[in-house]
């Protein structure tokens, strides 16, 4: 199989990339590496796999450049993406050219070039907004919903909050809609909190590792709220896997769209449950800052799963607990990645 991911040198596009290497097929990696760690993941994939690893430098937004290196495809996981809420509220245009208008090239190159290719797009539950609809209660140092005990389904309401909900959630509806249309072989991963080794974590993205970076490197935390805001966790290796099973489904589940996540077995509160987690790595008590709830902050997301689980005969099977442990030591055996 010949497999093109964008984005492809990105904490998630180098896992993927590095798993189907190892599983023989072809891969192509396009990517601008404009993300910090970007040059850093394709060294590393470099060193792994030498020759066999195919780079193109190029922008989804340039749609010639996308078009004249997508061809012979035959699955495509679209990955690039400007990933941060913040950043898009700061520049919503950038945000919307990346995210929106990208998907859209992706899409008319894959229609145009390789339309038999499985094409899988990295949406987000952000495309849920506030979800003001679901209650949600407090108890043990965590919040939880009052309803929804198997977690968000795919059916709830799209409430696209932000620049960068709105570009993503454009993106989503396009892949749907491309696969009704023009018959394209398109499905959508909303994706929860996805964290791993090889993530560069900032405050306002990859806040796992971020979390462990900064107690690592002795730089200050900020937690914003009260911390019992509760996550679900899916460790890039659980994730890859899923997207496997998707390209390999791809003819008899084209057009669906998929809540993917570590589902309500694998929950962790931002900071009274990491926190201690944190200081145990660590040997010592984790010095943080406390901060105002920001606008939109979710109390709770938690991804029902059991679509995707059925469909795709697919679970998560790496825990956070272990997932958030091999993080750290990763992180810890190269500080000089994170100077």
């Amino acid at each position: 199989m010949k497999l093109f991911i964008t984005g492809g040198a990105g904490f998630i596009g180098c896992n993927s990339a590095d798993y189907f290497l190892q599983q023989g097929h072809d891969v192509v990696v396009f990517d601008n590496l404009s993300r910090k760690g970007g040059p850093a993941n394709l060294e590393w994939l470099r060193a792994r796999h030498g020759e066999r690893l195919h780079f193109v430098a190029g922008d989804i937004r340039d749609y010639d450049a996308l078009a004249g290196a997508i061809g012979g495809a035959d699955a495509v996981l679209h990955l690039a993406s400007q990933v941060a809420v913040t950043t898009s509220v700061q520049n919503p245009r950038e945000d919307f050219e990346i995210n929106a208008l990208g998907t859209f090239n992706v899409l008319e190159a894959v229609r145009h070039e390789c339309p038999n290719a499985a094409v899988l797009y990295a949406s987000t539950n952000k495309v849920y907004g506030g979800m003001e609809g679901a209650k949600v209660v407090q108890a043990n140092g965590r919040y939880s919903y009052a309803d929804y005990t198997h977690g968000i389904p795919e059916t709830y309401p799209l409430d696209f909050h932000s620049p960068y909900g709105c570009s993503k959630g454009a993106g989503d509806q396009y892949m749907l809609d491309y696969g009704r249309i023009y018959g394209l072989k398109t499905m959508v991963f909303r994706q929860s909190c996805i964290y791993g080794q090889r993530q560069f974590g900032i405050e306002d993205q990859g806040w796992v590792a971020h979390f462990v970076i900064a107690t690592i490197m002795n730089r200050s935390i900020t937690i914003y709220g009260d911390g019992k805001q509760v996550r679900d966790l899916l460790h890039v290796q659980d994730l890859v896997r899923a997207y496997e099973r998707g390209i390999q489904k791809i003819d008899t589940l084209r057009g669906e769209v998929f809540n993917v996540g570590g589902g309500p077995e694998n929950t962790l509160s931002i900071w009274t449950e990491f926190g201690p987690l944190l200081a145990e790595l660590a040997g010592h008590e984790v010095s943080i800052n406390w901060a105002e709830w920001r606008p939109g902050d979710q109390r709770v997301f938690v991804a029902d799963i059991r679509k995707v689980a059925q469909k795709l005969d697919w679970q998560p099977t790496i825990s956070p607990q272990k997932g958030i442990r091999d993080l750290y030591s990763w992180v810890s055996s190269n500080p000089s990645l994170f100077q």
